[in-house]
């Protein structure tokens, strides 16, 4: 009898047990896809044409011009414009023209300031070390008075002439940054204007006066 009821309550401890271990939870499907597609990231052409147009005038001027052109060539040669261009490749090269004889003139106009700047100068130190002109350098006309002022002048000229030379090199860098976002700057045919006539209330308090006015709608 011990026996028995020993082991009925073996038995009961055992189910007890078993009904009191956790249940593994079920796992989830990890491989199942989306049914949604993010959209794609909007990417603005026209201001990275217009980076690498800047980049490109910065390390030589000029540069940022010819990447503008092979622009235009690679439309032309993709068909997404028509025509081939001819205008606006000319423009190009004449821009790029432009810059480098500019710049020639101006570097021509630099050297023969400074050179005449370091002529009046060395002139006004041999005299003052002498007391008479120099032989050598030709400027015996012209006293201590005309030296000192025509070494200002030459020296005013060749700080005016670094000047435009670097507001030359900054021109264009400017115009290739502007060219290049220009290109992609388009206006839609759906712009449109629309000028119609209306009627307003001058009288906001009781309503009753009105006036003819015109009514603008811009439509992008």
């Amino acid at each position: 009898m011990r026996a028995l009821l020993l082991s009925v309550i073996l038995c009961f401890a055992f189910a007890q047990v078993n009904a009191q271990k956790p249940v593994s939870p079920a796992k989830q499907d990890t491989t199942a896809k989306l049914d949604t597609i993010a959209p794609a990231k909007y990417v603005n052409q026209g201001k990275i044409a217009g980076k690498k147009a800047v980049y490109r005038s910065l390390m030589f001027p000029g540069l940022g011009q010819m990447y503008n052109y092979g622009l235009v060539v690679d439309d032309v040669k993709n068909g997404r414009t028509e025509g081939k261009r001819i205008g606006q490749k000319i423009y190009l090269i004449g821009k790029i023209a432009a810059i480098y004889a500019g710049g020639t003139i101006l570097v021509m106009s630099y050297i023969d300031n400074n050179n005449n700047y370091k002529l009046f100068l060395r002139e006004l130190q041999y005299r003052q070390l002498n007391g008479v002109p120099n032989p050598e350098n030709g400027l015996d006309r012209y006293d201590v008075n005309g030296l000192t002022l025509a070494k200002s002048i030459y020296k005013r000229n060749r700080e005016v002439v670094l000047i435009s030379l670097v507001g030359l090199y900054g021109l264009n860098v400017l115009d290739a940054y502007v060219t290049a976002r220009l290109k992609y700057f388009n206006v839609d045919e759906s712009l449109s204007i629309k000028i119609s006539p209306s009627i307003i209330n001058t009288n906001t308090m009781y309503g009753l006066n009105i006036a003819p006015a015109l009514k603008l709608t811009l439509r992008l």
